[in-house]
Formats: C-alpha cells, structure tokens, sequence
C-alpha cells in the first residue's frame, strides 16, 4: 500500500464481490488469470470510475495512528487470551486463586497477581506464604495503601479448604502455570508499551481535542476512531456520510446536521 501511494497514483478500493460481477460481464467462465483480472479491473475503472471511491489521503500522522492504535489493540486481545488460558489452567488445580483475584480491576493479569502467583503457583505452595512474604510480593506488584487488610484476605483464601490434586501433579501444574505467566507479563507489557506509544502520538493530532471531546472518549479509545475515519477532508461530502460510515441509521438523528461531526 504504501509503495503504491509513493508512486503518485490515485486508487481506488473495489469490493471482490463487486469484481466477480463485472468478470461475469466478459465471460461466465470460472476460470480465472492475472490477465483477465487486469482487464476487469482497468475497464471497471474506465467504465465506471464515479460510482467507486478513492482511499483516502490521510496523513503521515494518521497512518502512523493507526498502527499503533491496531497493534496495541491486538496486544489487549491477546492478553485477555492468554489470561484466559491461564485461568483455565488454576481451575483444573487452584480455584482459589481465581476467587482471590476475582476483585481486582485486571483480574488475573493484575500485577499483584502475577507477582504473588508467580512465587506460589499451587495451593501447597500458597498455603505456606507468611505475612512477611505476602508484603514484600505486594509492594513488589506496587501496592502501597491497605497492605494488611489485602494480607489477611489472601490469606484467608489460600487457607480455606479446597479440592487439590495429587502432589506431583500439582506440582507439574505449578510448572505449567509458571509458563503461562511469563508469556502474560510478556503481553501486559507490550500491552501497556502500546498503549502509551498511542496516547502520545494520538495527542500530536489537531483532531485529539475534538474526539475526546465526545462523551465516554478517552485517547486510547478516540485513536482506533481517528485511525478509521482518518483526516482527509474531502472523504465525507457530508456530515450523513459519516453517519453511515459509523454504521449509525439516520432515521435516529434529527433532520438538522449535527455540527460535532462537520468538526471531526
């Protein structure tokens, strides 16, 4: 793509659907070839380049917008997978530390429970964790307020019974667990990496004031929008435009154009 925009030439993004109706124009033939398809495609646009739009021009800023707005995006995702799968593994072998964990905003990609679950990975080992040891993993995970109360509450939930499985297949448990996470630090990381490289970068752009202006819109999720709509002026002849393109009915809107989205 962005060799193609090096070279200066307008282009135009055309539904496949919309290419095999126009080879069924010249042959019904399944078949296909390069050859054929380059014909197709240059009599669509010699024939019928007004009803097809042009990709947008959308600045160096957007385009870099949108990278890291779709890369921290598939880093969340992949987060919340491998949290998935990380939650499977303790409810084969240690469901209290889904319960133990089950408040916290992150759940078990927190880093209190990374932290505390990394040093104790099975309910054995859980079990033998003092007081002393508990404090020095939650300030470690950067806990600073409520340490005894959150201390007692662990400890309330490693030690409360429980089914377990038999020791040495707890223990290779552990060691799965163990596994799964140092790949979730991994993505919380590179999660959070993304995250910043998008809200600073998000920041640079005229348009950040307007987006977030918006109700609910904050800058990691005004990017993804400002990476979709893009900066090109002359994309949206009208505000009803946008409107669909947002996949918005305008039978749910006024008749009166709404100026927030002449502004975007």
């Amino acid at each position: 793509m962005a060799s193609l925009r090096a070279t200066g030439r307008p282009m135009y993004a055309i539904n496949p659907l919309a290419v095999s109706r126009y080879r069924e124009r010249h042959t019904v033939a399944g078949a296909k070839s390069d050859h054929a398809d380059a014909v197709v495609l240059a009599n669509i646009l010699r024939t019928d380049a007004d009803v097809h739009r042009l990709l947008p021009s959308d600045s160096e800023l957007v385009q870099a917008i949108a990278v890291v707005a779709r890369g921290g995006q598939d880093a969340v995702w992949n987060r919340q997978q491998i949290a998935n799968q990380f939650r499977s593994l303790l409810r084969e072998h240690f469901p209290a530390a889904i319960e133990a964990f089950k408040d916290s905003r992150s759940g078990l990609a927190a880093p209190e429970a990374r932290t505390i679950l990394a040093a104790a990975p099975t309910s054995a080992l859980a079990a033998k964790l003092t007081n002393a040891r508990l404090r020095r993993l939650l300030i470690a995970a950067g806990r600073h307020r409520n340490i005894d109360a959150r201390i007692d509450q662990l400890r309330t939930a490693f030690a409360g019974e429980q089914m377990r499985q038999l020791p040495r297949g707890e223990a290779a448990f552990g060691e799965q667990a163990r596994a799964l996470i140092l790949q979730l630090d991994a993505a919380c990381r590179a999660a959070d990496q993304l995250a910043a490289a998008t809200e600073e970068i998000f920041t640079e752009h005229p348009d950040a004031a307007v987006l977030t202006s918006f109700p609910g819109v904050g800058t990691l999720t005004g990017a993804p929008i400002l990476a979709e709509i893009g900066d090109d002026r002359s994309r949206f002849a009208e505000a009803r435009n946008l409107r669909a393109y947002a996949g918005k009915s305008l039978d749910s809107f006024a008749e009166e154009p709404d100026p927030a989205f002449q502004t975007v």
